[in-house]
C-alpha cells in the first residue's frame, strides 16, 4: 500500500478507508468520486478524528464530502495550461517603505499615554503570583 506523502506519521491510504484497505466495505457509509474510483470510508475518518456520529450525520456528511470530491474533481476540467502557476492570484509588489533610521519617541512622549507608570516605566499588574 502506498504511503501518504501528506502524511508525517506514515498513514497509508488505507488507513483513511480508502480502497485496498481492510476497512473498506460492511456496508459503511461511502463518499465516492463522480467518475474516479475514489471511495472514503466515512466512519472511519470519524473514528480517526473521535468523533461519534449517529447515522443521520453519516449520511450527511457522506453526501457534503461528495459534493466538495465532485467540485474538486471540476478544477481539472480548467484549460490552465497557458496559465503559470502562482502563489497569489494578482500581482505583488513591495508595499513598505524605505528603512531609513530617525529618532525615536523620548520617555515622557512614550509614557504621555500610560494608564499606569513608576518613573520612567510602565507599570503593569503582575502575571506570575509569588508563592508564601
Amino acid at each position: 500500500m502506498a504511503k501518504s506523502p501528506y502524511s508525517p506519521k506514515g498513514l497509508t491510504w488505507g488507513d483513511l478507508g480508502l480502497p485496498g484497505s481492510p476497512a473498506v466495505g460492511g456496508g459503511r457509509s461511502f463518499a465516492r468520486l463522480g467518475g474516479v474510483p475514489v471511495e472514503i470510508d466515512i466512519e472511519h475518518v470519524a473514528r480517526l478524528a473521535r468523533l461519534a456520529l449517529t447515522p443521520d450525520e453519516l449520511e450527511r456528511f457522506r453526501e457534503q464530502l461528495g459534493v466538495i470530491l465532485e467540485h474538486a474533481e471540476r478544477v481539472t476540467e480548467v484549460a490552465a495550461e497557458a496559465v503559470p502557476p502562482t502563489a497569489h492570484p494578482l500581482p505583488s509588489s513591495n508595499v513598505f517603505r524605505p528603512d531609513e533610521p530617525r529618532d525615536g519617541l523620548g520617555h515622557e512622549e512614550a509614557l504621555a499615554n500610560a494608564p499606569d507608570r513608576e518613573g520612567d516605566f510602565f507599570k503593569v499588574p503582575p502575571i506570575v503570583e509569588e508563592s508564601e
